[in-house]
């Protein structure tokens, strides 16, 4: 991968893959030179190394930033054995899928077995950068499993919680189609708090898809009004 390959998305990324160009040129000249050192010749290239991990790294936060703006709560569209709802992976991949590959992201997964199942969720963005999380439990022998289905739903299991930790995802409850009735127009020409309190009728967690739209800005001026505080009272009473 060479500097020219990173998605630029910064001012910053900009200097960072411009001098990473400088110094491949650098590169390429100690290369014909065979007065130069190795040592240094092996410095440099251990700096650009860096260089372009950097880069990789920042497009990489980009990209999630930018897919975490876009992905709304899923809605837990299924009922476990004790009779909690939860998203299934075909409900979450759905929602995440077109929107992680818009951005240049996807996920894959690394299992291992030993006394516990563990499963490793690695998210990779074009650029080159990647990051993992691992999550292990023991075979799942509820509803009297057998041994090979016991492995796999805590394999399934393992996948979907692994992939929400990695990117931080909200579910929410259907709410007997209250979330559909909140369409982006209803909120037009509305001032902030009120979407906020509109927002919070639908309980936390679609309070909380809610204000991670809004920009830093009105954040910073909502969270120094105490106006949050109102706005969790709301969404806890709503019963989320």
């Amino acid at each position: 991968m060479t500097a020219q390959s990173v998605e630029i998305h910064k001012p910053e990324q900009q200097q960072v893959a411009n001098y990473g160009d400088s110094l491949l040129t650098v590169i390429e000249r100690a290369a014909r030179d065979t007065s130069v050192d190795i040592e240094k010749f092996e410095r440099l290239m251990a700096m650009r190394e860096r260089l372009e991990a950097q880069a990789a790294q920042r497009a990489f936060n980009a990209a999630i930033a930018e897919a975490k703006s876009e992905i709304e709560p899923i809605t837990r569209n299924a009922t476990g054995h004790n009779d909690k709802r939860y998203a299934d992976f075909s409900a979450i991949a759905k929602a995440i899928d077109p929107i992680l590959a818009k951005n240049g992201l996807t996920y894959r997964f690394r299992s291992s077995q030993a006394e516990r199942i563990s499963v490793t969720c690695i998210l990779s963005h074009v650029g080159g950068h990647f990051e993992e999380t691992t999550l292990s439990g023991p075979p799942d022998t509820s509803g009297g499993k057998n041994a090979i289905q016991s492995i796999g739903s805590s394999l399934t299991y393992l996948q979907r919680y692994s992939l929400i930790q990695m990117l931080g995802l909200a579910t929410s409850n259907d709410d007997d189609g209250k979330k559909a009735d909140a369409k982006p127009d209803e909120y037009e020409g509305v001032p902030l708090a009120e979407q906020g309190q509109r927002a919070a009728t639908y309980g936390v967690e679609y309070l909380r898809g809610w204000w991670c739209k809004q920009s830093q800005e009105d954040r910073d001026r909502f969270t120094d009004s105490g106006e949050l505080a109102a706005w969790k009272a709301m969404a806890e009473k709503a019963g989320a």
